[in-house]
């Protein structure tokens, strides 16, 4: 499990897919601009502190981001938004014509589809309304609240690219039922907290050859107190992306990145390894960190599937099952392990010494565990639970993220960032995945 450390997750997620932020200190964007900075990075050398004074300095600078993005965790808007992701998972709404169960994604993607949608609270359903003009929810702004007092409203300019999506598979007929709808070129959204404004969220695109996905697309997600989250790519050989996320203008995490990626030929298979490419960034931390990140997306691809090709996961409906399944655990996480050493090359860096800290890397470790009080039912060949069995344990294993010095020594990161960022962390990865499309 990625785990503890300044969303590297995220960064992973977006090198893999393109999608990659800026540093307002990086003024050229371009590929080769990009190739050339990243290969400077890696010429400098090794500090020579050890790796003690290291975890002082880091602290005391990772201290400084955390002082700002602690103060995320009291964003109004933060919690309206995943309180309406909330909701939209306890009742779903089918904003295409009641075939498809939507998310938020969904609502800030999309064109030509309207209506008014209230929360009931007592039914714990969405209540439609006409409308001809906008899609709105209206919604409590928090999980502990009853009286509908927010709102997301949408407005969107369709394109020419009419997509599908598929809804649902009806084994009985052996048919697939879809939705279709426009690709927008622009949709501006307003949240509202008690009738004042409390954030508002912006998407560009441009399309051309009948192609969905889009040459130029840009996110912009702009919080009343403070916060602002802008993403944003260009299709091309090789494509480009970047995107920062800054409070009151100062800069918490940003990226910038490039892919080889055919994104094209992707989207038309996702079986075709061949056109993943390589990928690389630099993603900055406030005003001095800075991690290179150096990916070959094919490579890894092929590794994972050689992976789950060697490794056959215990069949639950057999006597061995929970004999086996540990070592499974274990095996896959370490294959998991070689396969992204092997692949993605990340290197911290301190901008103000001008010196390279640590490689990062991940290393395999037992995390959860359980006891459990199964039996084999011999002739019913099934697995039921006893708990005047002896206990079996249940291991599971994370990929957990190490600095390995110039001296060899290894560190796992979570050792140079104070306990609380870990809450913080989940609750802005939360955040984003509110925005994920299911």
């Amino acid at each position: 499990m990625i785990k503890k450390f300044l969303l590297l997750s995220v960064i992973i997620s977006q090198l893999t897919i393109s999608c990659t932020n800026d540093s307002g200190d990086t003024p050229d964007t371009s590929a080769d601009n990009l190739n050339d900075q990243i290969a400077n990075i890696i010429k400098q050398p090794y500090s020579n502190l050890t790796p003690a004074q290291q975890k002082v300095k880091l602290e005391a600078e990772a201290n400084e981001m955390l002082l700002q993005m602690k103060k995320s965790e009291t964003s109004g808007a933060i919690e309206a938004i995943q309180n309406l992701g909330n909701l939209l998972d306890v009742s779903s709404v089918d904003i295409f014509n009641g075939k498809n169960d939507n998310q938020i994604a969904e609502i800030l993607n999309v064109s030509g589809v309207y209506g008014i949608y209230s929360w009931n609270n007592t039914k714990q359903i969405w209540v439609k309304t006409t409308s001809t003009t906008e899609l709105k929810f209206v919604f409590p702004a928090k999980k502990s609240q009853t009286i509908n007092n927010a709102s997301l409203s949408s407005k969107a300019i369709s394109s020419d690219i009419k997509v599908k999506i598929r809804d649902s598979y009806n084994w009985q007929s052996g048919t697939t039922i879809n939705d279709e709808f426009y690709l927008p070129t622009s949709v501006d959204a307003i949240l509202t907290i008690d009738n004042v404004q409390a954030a508002t969220f912006a998407t560009n695109a441009k399309y051309s050859n009948g192609k969905e996905t889009p040459d130029d697309s840009s996110f912009k997600m702009a919080l009343n107190d403070g916060y602002t989250f802008e993403i944003s790519g260009k299709k091309g050989d090789p494509n480009s992306a970047k995107s920062t996320f800054t409070f009151n203008g100062k800069n918490l995490v940003s990226f910038t990145s490039g892919s080889t990626a055919k994104i094209d030929e992707l989207l038309k298979d996702d079986a075709l390894v061949s056109y993943r490419g390589k990928a690389n960034g630099l993603v900055q931390i406030m005003d001095n960190f800075m991690i290179v990140a150096d990916m070959d997306i094919t490579g890894l691809a092929n590794d994972e599937a050689a992976l789950e090709k060697t490794l056959v996961e215990p069949d639950y409906n057999s006597s061995t099952y929970y004999s086996k399944i540990n070592d499974y655990n274990k095996a896959y996480s370490e294959g998991e392990v070689l396969a992204k050493n092997k692949n993605t090359k990340l290197i911290l860096v301190s901008k103000k010494d001008g010196t390279k800290i640590a490689d990062v890397i991940q290393k395999s470790e037992k995390g959860y565990s359980y006891t459990h009080h199964y039996e084999w039912n011999v002739s019913g060949k099934y697995w039921s639970w006893n708990s005047n069995t002896t206990g079996m344990t249940y291991q599971e294993y994370d990929e957990v993220l190490y600095l390995k010095f110039n001296d060899t020594t290894e560190v796992e990161m979570s050792v140079y960032f104070s306990t609380g960022f870990d809450a913080l962390e989940t609750k802005f990865e939360n955040f984003l995945k509110s925005f994920e499309r299911h």
